[in-house]
């Protein structure tokens, strides 16, 4: 049951962000339109583009770390056995979470006020509250997805650094294959 939770939650997540890529796209082309073609255009534009972004970005974090899609050096990870690696990975979840937990206090702040003060948006007829759960929400998510990843890596059941290895990814399309500790080597 839980699995099936768990698939259905990861699927919505992939979902949204599809959406927000796909009306952001949308309404920038509708607004070049009106723009260029019609010399006119959406008021409210800009700022939904905008705030779908920030969403879009803010949830797009912890689904990197899901996909193991971010960007890092490893080349330190790379260089120590399989224990120091380990508590490398570790306390490097450690800092992603403290920081996240951070920000995740302050976004909360920051929402707390836009509510208190009852502040709308710019341009879009809604309080500055709405637009800003992104942050909240996405700092959430990168805590429980960095506590998961910890989890995964202090059991044993995933590798020590959350980066891409895109030159071992190249090398298995290529038909090698890749050795324990990460390196890629060519197939016979």
């Amino acid at each position: 049951m839980i699995a099936l939770l768990r698939k259905a939650f990861e699927h919505l997540e992939e979902a949204l962000l599809m959406l927000l890529l796909a009306a952001m796209t949308l309404l920038t082309l509708w607004q070049v339109i009106l723009r260029y073609v019609f010399n006119s255009g959406l008021l409210w534009a800009l700022e939904a583009t905008t705030t779908m972004f920030g969403w879009l970005v803010l949830i797009g974090i912890s689904y990197g770390i899901r996909t193991h899609a971010h960007i890092g050096i490893d080349l330190l990870a790379r260089s120590v056995g399989p224990a120091a690696r380990r508590a490398l990975g570790l306390t490097v979840i450690l800092l992603g979470v403290l920081y996240a937990g951070i920000m995740l206090y302050g976004s909360y702040k920051y929402e707390i006020r836009m509510v208190k003060l009852g502040v709308e948006a710019q341009d879009i007829p809604l309080q500055r509250w709405v637009l800003g759960l992104c942050l909240p929400i996405g700092f959430g998510l990168l805590i429980l997805r960095l506590l998961e990843q910890g989890w995964l890596i202090a059991t044993g059941r995933a590798r020590a650094t959350l980066v891409a290895d895109e030159a071992a990814e190249a090398i298995r399309q290529l038909g090698g294959d890749e050795t324990e500790d990460g390196a890629a080597r060519r197939g016979e």
